[in-house]
């Protein structure tokens, strides 16, 4: 497994991380055996940032992870890195009301996710949203608290402008940033990844095959069960879906080409990104199956050249989505977006 430092100040990391959200939330049903099951493969083939939310399936995804990782075998927990998001609020119907970024409510969440997950600490910690009511630099003076008190052992953001990163960064060291990144979902190009790079923040890409949009599994007869996100997402609605899912067919060519598939493309086109912005990226890659986690995987042994790059870019302009990566409501709580 390849591995890199996530920013100047974070820790060494294996490439590619594992997002856990999906085994407990969102995107429909999941079964626990065959999760804790991909945890445990991903451990042994050297992944070891497991991406989690304290607010997926309120706790669930972060008991999950603890019961995988006192399953696992002593080395590959030790190795084992855990990345939580936290702040955002809950109600007992599985309804959102906003964050919390209050430096009392940071230590409350911290302390509730070092208990479900079983560990002594977390390595890295991030609120989710911007609390528009708490100062970013008092949240992150929380976080850099609970850094000096042992309980965490890095700063992370989580959706945040160029602005914003600057302010954090000159709070505390902050190891990096975690933002949705793919070839459909290219906004932090602009601003935000040159930021980071200069400021020596590492990225966190997650959405990298945008929900599985642009995994090549995906087709418009597909019919979502309920509670799956992306039954309200806007690029998988109407004529939206169907230009996307041209888009899919496009690079579906240039995979062919390859002899590798639409999703070890699009993975292996992220991690390209790291040297070419001179950032640390790490894609966070969904996998709820051993058998989609094999597949992400081999998008290590994918090699791009100048000429693969330019071919997807040709069947994947910068900006060729249709509609916007979450609905309005959802679009107005992203820093990173204003």
């Amino acid at each position: 497994m390849r591995t890199l430092t996530l920013g100047t100040s974070g820790p060494v990391t294996s490439a590619l991380g594992l997002g856990c959200m999906g085994m407990s939330a969102l995107y429909g049903e999941a079964d626990r055996g065959e999760s804790i099951a991909t945890i445990h493969a991903a451990l042994d083939a050297g992944v070891t940032l497991l991406d989690t939310g304290d607010f997926y399936a309120m706790g669930h995804n972060e008991m999950l992870i603890g019961e995988a990782l006192r399953s696992a075998p002593a080395a590959a927990r030790e190795q084992a890195l855990t990345s939580v998001k936290f702040g955002a609020l809950r109600d007992p119907d599985g309804g959102w009301s906003g964050y919390d970024g209050r430096p009392a409510a940071v230590k409350n969440f911290a302390a509730y996710s070092l208990q479900r997950l079983g560990v002594d600490h977390i390595d890295v910690y991030r609120i989710a949203r911007i609390d528009p009511d708490v100062p970013i630099e008092e949240t992150v003076g929380a976080i850099a608290e609970l850094v000096q008190a042992g309980h965490v052992r890095h700063i992370g953001l989580s959706e945040v402008g160029a602005a914003t990163l600057r302010r954090a960064a000159a709070v505390a060291p902050i190891c990096d940033v975690q933002i949705e990144y793919s070839l459909i979902s290219r906004g932090i190009e602009d601003e935000i990844l040159p930021t980071a790079s200069e400021l020596g923040i590492g990225v966190t890409a997650y959405g990298v095959l945008s929900r599985g949009l642009i995994s090549g599994h995906f087709s418009r007869e597909r019919q979502l069960t309920a509670g799956d996100f992306r039954g309200m997402s806007p690029r998988f609605q109407g004529e939206n879906l169907q230009h996307n899912l041209d888009l899919v067919e496009a690079l579906r060519k240039v995979a062919e080409q390859k002899g590798v598939t639409v999703a070890q493309t699009a993975i292996a086109w992220v991690l390209a990104q790291g040297p070419r912005h001179h950032a640390a990226i790490v894609p966070l890659v969904g996998a709820r199956r051993r058998d989609r986690l094999a597949e992400a995987l081999g998008a290590l042994e994918v090699e791009l050249g100048a000429a693969d790059l330019a071919a997807i870019e040709a069947a994947v302009p910068a900006g060729a989505a249709a509609g916007d990566r979450y609905p309005q409501a959802q679009m107005a709580h992203l820093d990173s977006e204003r």
